[in-house]
């Protein structure tokens, strides 16, 4: 601050949002009992060859401010400051406040101070160097006073008197879908391996409430997971509190551009396939989509990752997801079903071209969920049930996860399944003659193997025996889907 006409500069490289900030700066000063200094204020954001895009700088701005004109007299230089002011001084949460606090936590030693509607994020970190203040007046009053701040789990005491309830997603049973055993086997599989999967049939047939009800028999997030996810989800979410409790489901319609599945855009947000991270990718009408959003799954379904590079600037998202796809067999719906099918072979043809042989290699399961005979529609059957299904995916990730390093038999290296391969001569034979019978790619043999290895693990088997191979090259079985 220095003498001149007032004014408030903002130097090394700021965006629109942060030159806006001086505003709500000078409101959140006065409204919060202080002065605004009346001199030259230039404010430096270093480093200057970095833009600096979001409005989490205010809080820190302010403090700056008020620290030169000798209005906060403690020591600020030991603490660091996240936060969005508004214009009577309150503190707004911001997004992406968990991978600043883990960048903040890891390579600054400096006490965190966040908003306090940011509060149920940052205690998932368990860290005694964050704390949250609702407003720029207490703030500035703590900073002042002799009093140690309290840390944010002492805060957490006094803020909040009701448990943690984990959030449940409101998912379809399985019991309510009447028959397909065989598509509900197949999702099984998918959920205790993570597998990806594809369901094929004529409308009207089920697949879309399958899809639906897949949800509900996926385990809770672990500890690291929901770290992730909610991570990923603050950066996108119009709510910057939120918490990711359990596996995402994304379900983006077939009109979606390029951008909102992988993501991009002007500030690299995250897109579709990283927002279901550690959940399920939902894309109804598989085809549909444009060619190009569909072969941009590419890299993300082989490396669980998505880079997305700009001009001046690249992003790494996580991309670990089920992807779940339904499709029909042709443009009308009913080729191969009971109805006529209205479609010519060209438009068959083309129809079927949609989905290339890369993508399809990346697809462990193909199930063809056929129609179901209308007298068991009103049938008292029993069906098997969401949480009895739930029950055998966590007994199978379990065993999954003890084995081969907390990883999914979808996810593990091609090394790693081979060094815990445990497969019995006579279905290490059949998987050999049929793979060369079906031309099998080598991506293709690999991942028959992984879902073997699923199906073992369901049934509780330390072997590969050959049942689990037939049921598994059963599954890679296209000819009566696409």
């Amino acid at each position: 601050i220095t003498r001149g006409l007032p004014s408030v500069s903002i130097v090394g490289m700021a965006t629109k949002a942060v030159e806006e900030s001086k505003e709500r700066i000078r409101s959140a000063i006065v409204q919060s009992g202080y002065q605004f200094p009346k001199g030259r204020i230039v404010i430096n954001l270093a480093p200057a060859d970095t833009p600096k895009d979001s409005s989490s700088l205010d809080v820190s701005m302010a403090i700056a401010i008020l620290a030169a004109d000798k209005q906060i007299k403690g020591q600020v230089d030991k603490y660091s400051f996240i936060g969005e002011l508004a214009l009577d001084g309150q503190i707004r949460p911001v997004r992406g406040i968990l991978g600043k606090l883990i960048s903040g936590i890891s390579q600054t030693k400096t006490t965190i101070i966040i908003p306090s509607g940011n509060q149920e994020q940052a205690n998932l970190l368990d860290s005694d160097r964050i704390i949250s203040f609702k407003n720029l007046k207490s703030l500035v009053e703590a900073l002042n006073s002799n009093q140690p701040l309290l840390n944010h789990l002492q805060i957490k005491q006094q803020l909040s008197t009701q448990k943690q309830k984990v959030k449940q997603t409101n998912s379809l049973d399985f019991g309510e879908i009447i028959g397909q055993a065989t598509a509900k086997r197949a999702l099984l599989i998918a959920a205790a391996g993570g597998h990806n999967i594809l369901l094929s049939g004529p409308p009207g047939t089920g697949k879309s409430m399958l899809a639906k009800a897949f949800i509900g028999i996926l385990p809770s997030l672990n500890k690291q997971e929901l770290l992730e996810s909610t991570q990923i989800h603050s950066l996108s979410s119009a709510v910057a509190e939120i918490v990711v409790y359990e596996p995402p489901l994304r379900m983006p319609h077939h009109s979606s551009s390029d951008i909102s599945i992988i993501g991009g855009g002007h500030s690299l947000r995250p897109g579709e396939i990283s927002l279901a991270h550690n959940g399920v990718l939902f894309m109804d009408e598989f085809p549909e989509f444009s060619r190009s959003s569909i072969e941009s799954l590419r890299q993300p379904l082989e490396d669980k990752k998505i880079t997305i590079a700009r001009a001046q600037r690249t992003a790494v998202f996580p991309a670990k997801f089920i992807l779940l796809a339904t499709a029909n067999p042709c443009p009308c719906g009913y080729f191969g079903s009971t109805k006529n099918c209205t479609c010519t072979a060209a438009e068959i043809n083309r129809y079927n071209k949609k989905l290339s042989g890369p993508i399809l290699d990346r697809i462990d399961i193909f199930i063809n969920v056929d129609e179901v005979e209308h007298a068991s529609l009103l049938s008292n059957n029993q069906s098997v049930e969401s949480p009895s299904l739930k029950k055998q995916v966590h007994q199978a990730r379990q065993t999954q996860l003890g084995r081969q390093k907390n990883q999914l038999n979808a996810h593990i290296p091609d090394k790693m399944l081979k060094n815990n391969l445990k497969i019995d001569k006579q279905a290490e034979t059949l998987l050999l003659k049929a793979s060369s019978k079906m031309d099998l790619s080598a991506r293709a043999y690999m991942r028959t193997v992984r879902v073997a290895r699923t199906i073992a693990d369901i049934e509780n088997s330390e072997f590969i025996k050959s049942n689990h191979i037939a049921e598994a090259l059963q599954y890679r079985e296209k000819q009566n889907i696409l």
